[in-house]
């Protein structure tokens, strides 16, 4: 009687048939996978880099037929990405901190955390429309405040579900400790909880930074565009995602190099916040 590993056994050549065949079909579409993904990444920094230049970064973004940049956009766009940030990243921190620290019993935690992660999933045009219902039908214009808070309605679920995950690592031997020497609650949890997950939440943050950074469907409802320079973010505010949207779509091929040079700057600033981040959460 054939053993159970023998070659001769039917039932381990069918395995290695079969083992074969989801092999092949698995190499296929990673193949197919990075086939596309590598054509669009050649185009984009094909057509990227070529649009370089100093202009990009010295002037505004101009009328069809002339020369111009994208330094509104970029302007902009940062001034929303950073006020977005800052508003987002304490309400993230504040609330995955209770949802670790004082949140294991209840029904309150586990209900948070699936809100959250509807959240997490959540078209950000949904979050977008949100926004215009609530704050900017209510002013009667469009502005840059609106568009920041639409992004921190996106970095709030980043960041809880980063410093939730992050905390709940911690050993609880340290907590123990520091209660055990006469530590408050709230000192136990900024000097030892804070310090042994510092590096997580830091890499929640910039995750959340890179995913508000091309965001283009809750600026439409919310910032929506300005051809002129502007640091007023309680009007209309210039921001690299729509200016790319816009000029991308219209017919004149100086826009649509100005397109590809904003593409080309979100796509590397993402990158860099990427790679941070995954050199912080080595350590």
């Amino acid at each position: 009687m054939a053993s159970a590993i023998s070659p001769d056994n039917p039932i381990y050549r069918r395995r290695r048939v079969v083992n074969a065949i989801l092999l092949f079909v698995s190499g296929l579409t990673l193949l197919f996978g990075l086939f596309w993904l590598t054509w669009i990444l050649v185009t984009l920094f094909y057509e990227g880099f070529n649009a370089l230049a100093p202009s990009l970064f010295t002037q505004n973004t101009p009328p069809p037929g002339s020369n111009g940049g994208l330094l509104n956009a970029i302007a902009g766009s940062l001034m929303m990405a950073v006020t977005g940030t800052l508003i987002g990243t304490p309400v993230g921190i504040l609330a995955g901190t209770y949802l670790a620290e004082y949140g294991r019993r209840g029904w309150l935690a586990p209900a948070t955390r699936f809100i959250n992660d509807i959240l997490l999933s959540a078209p950000s045009i949904v979050i977008g429309l949100f926004v215009y219902s609530v704050y900017v039908s209510q002013v009667n214009h469009f502005s840059g405040w609106g568009g920041a808070l639409a992004l921190s309605l996106i970095v709030i679920p980043v960041v809880v579900r980063t410093t939730d995950d992050m905390l709940k690592l911690v050993p609880d031997s340290l907590r123990e400790a520091a209660v055990a020497l006469g530590a408050p609650s709230w000192k136990m949890v900024v000097f030892i909880s804070y310090r042994a997950a510092k590096a997580g939440i830091i890499t929640g943050i910039l995750l959340a930074v890179a995913r508000i950074s091309g965001e283009t469907a809750p600026l439409l409802f919310t910032a929506l565009n300005n051809q002129f320079w502007s640091l007023n973010m309680n009007a209309p505010m210039a921001n690299l995602p729509v200016v790319i949207f816009q000029f991308a779509m219209s017919p004149y091929e100086d826009w649509h190099r100005l397109a590809w040079g904003g593409a080309i700057l979100i796509t590397l600033s993402v990158l860099a916040l990427n790679i941070i981040a995954r050199a912080l959460f080595r350590r």
